[in-house]
């Protein structure tokens, strides 16, 4: 017989229990400040490095889902997730979401979502995100994969040929 309370004691990640890890992307910031933003875990690590040691965060089985905060004029990187989709639901403040032609990485299509809004960026398509409103914005973000691999940045992203070391 199934212990339920155990059961759904050991399937919840309350808010009290995140933290906003600025460091693991952290590397980003050798581009500049601008690159600066912190991950906040719930399920599974993300696409952002090794966080095994981290007993906050629930086990993925077939994604991973955390919140995004990027600062007011921040920018999340051109980056390319080769294996799996990416979705970016917006909780607060105004993303501009912008996808990159995958062989001239100069030709774009951007858009602006609010709060509420979703998009879905396909693998293998380049993705950049920029804060374009004057307060935090926080976005869930959630990927198709248990261990997604780690994200390449294309020669036309700040981030080409950045080390996480």
């Amino acid at each position: 017989m199934t212990d339920l309370d155990a059961l759904i004691d050991a399937s919840i990640a309350s808010r009290d229990s995140r933290l906003e890890d600025w460091d693991t992307l952290g590397f980003q910031a050798k581009a500049g400040d601008e690159f600066r933003r912190a991950q906040i875990r719930y399920i599974g690590s993300g696409a952002t490095g090794h966080h095994d040691g981290d007993k906050r965060i629930l086990p993925s089985e077939h994604f991973t889902f955390s919140n995004m905060r990027l600062p007011a004029g921040a920018i999340g990187p051109e980056h390319t997730h080769h294996d799996v989709e990416e979705v970016f639901f917006v909780l607060e403040g105004e993303l501009e979401v912008t996808v990159h032609d995958v062989e001239d990485g100069t030709r774009t299509a951007s858009r602006v979502l609010g709060y509420r809004d979703l998009i879905r960026v396909p693998a293998g398509v380049p993705r950049s995100l920029r804060n374009i409103g004057d307060s935090d914005a926080l976005f869930c973000v959630v990927i198709g994969a248990q261990k997604p691999q780690l994200p390449t940045y294309p020669p036309t992203s700040p981030m080409h040929g950045i080390t996480r070391d």
